[in-house]
């Protein structure tokens, strides 16, 4: 699993990198041999007007599936990375359960041949 910080307003120091990527590890390890790139997006909307303007948005793109973007908005950066990190690993856990219950098959009664079964009596 690859994971690419882009965050163009502003650098990012090697704490947030750091724990960013941990996060990322952390939440998506139960399914990281299924995903091809994770694209995290820093960004502060509201620039030095402060407020609830830390954004990181999470793309996800898997092998043969479609991907997942999932983006957190808060006061706090760190914040906002944990609380998108949570939801996208909601979201992989919800595509795979939708994945694997979609490939299951389907379990076929015996058929019904018209005899009728021996009675204990005979």
């Amino acid at each position: 699993m690859l994971i690419q910080i882009e965050s163009p307003q502003f650098s990012t120091t090697p704490a947030l990198s750091r724990c960013l990527r941990q996060r990322l590890r952390d939440d998506l390890a139960f399914c990281s041999e299924r995903i091809r790139t994770v694209e995290a997006h820093l960004s502060d909307v509201n620039g030095r007007r402060g407020g609830a303007d830390k954004r990181c948005r999470l793309v996800v793109r898997q092998h043969r599936a479609p991907e997942i973007v999932v983006e957190s908005t808060e006061a706090d950066l760190y914040t906002a990375i944990r609380r998108a990190a949570d939801r996208i690993g909601r979201a992989m856990r919800r595509r795979i359960a939708k994945q694997t219950s979609s490939r299951r098959p389907r379990t076929q009664r015996p058929a019904d041949t018209g005899t009728p079964l021996a009675s204990p009596d005979s």
